[in-house]
Formats: C-alpha cells, structure tokens, sequence
C-alpha cells in the first residue's frame, strides 16, 4: 500500500495588504495593527512609513480638540485639463481612496493644552500636489493665526505644484509666501514640519520658512529630483544628499527629531514661541483691527529705488559716469575773480 504524504502550500510571496506591509527599507513583513502602535515606525531599522492626514492630525493634536474650517473646498477644472484620464476624474478617485476633499485639511486644536492653527497635508491625494484649494487653505490658515496671535503649525508632504492647473497653482506659492511673510512680521510664531516627501513647490514656498524648520528621519525634501541636480551640475551627488539628516548637518533644518518625540518637542516650542500681544483699536481708518502695515508694491518699490539708487544732485554732472563729479562751491563764499595779467610797456629807450 503506498504512503500518502502530506501535502505542503507553497509559501505565499504575496500578502493581504490589510493585515502585512513590507518595509521598503529592510524587508521585513509587518503586522498593520503592531504597524500602528508604534505610529507606523519599523520597529527593526526605524523606517518612518508616511502618514494621512487624519492619523497625522490624532498623533499631533489632543484628542477631540480639532476644529476643521472650510472643509468644503473643492478644486475646479479652469484649463480643461486631460491626459490619460480628465483632471475632474483624477480629483474624483483622489477623494475616493483617501475621503478628503482635496490635499490639505487645516483647523484650530490644542496640543497639550496650547491652542493652534494647525494646516496638515496628505501625500495620499494626488502625491499632495498642491492646487488653488490647497494654497487657499495655507494661506487662509496663515492669516487665522494672524487674526487670532496662534501660533501657526504646518505638515507638509506634497510633490510639488499641481500640473493639471498651470499657471494657477504656480500662483500659490506667492500667495503662501506672502501670508506667512505677513505672519512674521507681526511676530506670531510659524512652525513647519517637513515629512517624507516635500518637494517641488511646496519646498520652495512656504515649507521652508518657519520660524523653526523640524523633520522627520530620512525624510526627501528638496527642490528637483537627484538626477536632475546631478545632471544639472554635471558631479556625482554626495551621500544622503536631499535627506533630512543631510539638510540638518548643513544648516538648513534646525531639527530631526523621531516620529515618537515629536508630540512633546512641538508642544515645547509652542512654550518657548509666544506671540506678543497686540492691543486691538478701534476705529482705524485703515480698517485694520490690528494695525499691521499692509503691503503696497508701488511703495515697496519706491523705496527700494531711494535706497539702492544715488540722488539726481550726485549724478547730474558726471562725466560719462567715469569722472568724479565737480565740486559746489560753498555757500556764503565769494568766488575768487581770475587775476589779470598788469599792462606791458614799451621800452623807447629814453631816459
């Protein structure tokens, strides 16, 4: 009689992604539920898995403080954009996968009992490019922390700007820009955290000018890819360059700080970081409960001209603006008459 043997399954490559994820930095195979306990961290190398904004927000904010604001922006279609699928499309399975309305949420909470304005990004959306709406929410955050003298606190992990609104979304960066400059001058603090990725239009707007720059470990930030900046620079690109720690060791980050100590850290900073109070007035004619100084590009300019250029009373008699210029004759002084030579006579040669 032969002997039946048991039979064995191959060994499955292919995991349910619901319950295992693979660390794309070591391999291992990792269990979600103990995946989410140590806040998406690989507990065998330290690999920072990156985060929704949801989970970003519950990790960072005390529990049940957040407040959301105009949750119901959406993104339009202003160019008509299509490739392989039309950009409304796109949004539409954006909003699908990940149940945001586009790729930034911001509101008001508290972070250890310290209130603040929080804006948070997702990566999830549309690798976190950022359109209209999502300059419009960085922008209108900034200028909630301004209204209100919070502090501002900003996640950012994005690709950069939106390619399937143009002009508009490059547009953003100026608008971010001036919002936080607006924030800075009046002294309110402004916090950035850079997690993995931020780069493109993000990076080179509003990401990097935080009153303290924080990131997470390994995290991608730059501007360009590495190949195009080895391209463009014709070298080979040094180790780690456009890593987090990179950026730290050369001055560009003030911290990097792991995903387990970035609750407390921020919460420390919001101590240290106070806005100074602004007495509110009334009846300003400018109609600025504030008082802060608007920004007026003819003025800015103006002044910039005065500034930089010399009088028109140094510049008028130059000669060919290779000569020193004649000196002025002082004032209450008279000017000198030209001697004049004393009259000849002639010799007769008489006594």
């Amino acid at each position: 009689m032969p002997i039946k043997l048991p039979s064995f399954r191959p060994r499955r490559d292919a995991y349910p992604p619901d319950l295992w994820t693979k660390c794309p930095s070591c391999g291992e195979m990792l269990f979600n539920k103990q995946l989410d306990k140590v806040l998406r961290v690989c507990p065998s190398c330290g690999h920072h898995f990156r985060l929704s904004a949801e989970a970003r927000i519950a990790m960072l904010l005390d529990h049940a403080s957040f407040a959301e604001r105009d949750a119901g922006l959406e993104s339009e279609d202003p160019l008509g954009f299509v490739d392989q699928k039309t950009y409304p499309d796109r949004v539409a399975a954006a909003q699908l996968a990940t149940g945001m309305r586009d790729a930034a949420v911001w509101g008001t909470g508290t972070i250890d009992g310290q209130p603040v304005v929080v804006c948070v990004m997702d990566f999830g959306f549309m690798g976190g490019s950022m359109g209209a709406v999502v300059g419009e929410k960085v922008a209108r955050a900034a200028e909630h922390a301004l209204a209100s003298r919070v502090p501002l606190f900003v996640v950012s992990a994005s690709g950069g700007a939106r390619m399937q609104e143009g002009t508009f979304s490059l547009m953003q960066l100026v608008k971010t820009v001036g919002a936080i400059e607006r924030l800075r001058a009046a002294g309110v603090p402004f916090l950035s955290l850079l997690s993995d990725p931020t780069t493109g239009g993000v990076f080179a707007s509003f990401a990097v000018l935080g009153d303290v720059n924080i990131a997470e470990p390994n995290a991608l930030i730059g501007f360009a890819g590495a190949r195009v900046s080895a391209g463009t620079i014709a070298q080979e690109l040094p180790p780690g360059f456009q890593r987090s720690e990179f950026l730290f060791e050369h001055g560009y980050l003030d911290r990097v700080i792991h995903r387990s100590e970035l609750r407390s850290e921020i919460s420390a900073l919001l101590r240290y970081l106070v806005a100074p109070s602004v007495p509110i007035a009334i009846d300003r004619p400018d109609g600025d409960p504030l008082g802060l100084p608007s920004f007026r590009p003819l003025s800015f300019l103006s002044n910039l001209a005065e500034r930089v250029l010399p009088p028109e009373s140094e510049t008028g008699d130059t000669t060919n603006g290779h000569g020193a210029s004649p000196a002025a004759p002082e004032p209450n002084r008279p000017t000198p008459e030209p001697s004049r030579p004393a009259p000849q006579t002639e010799d007769t040669g008489r006594g």
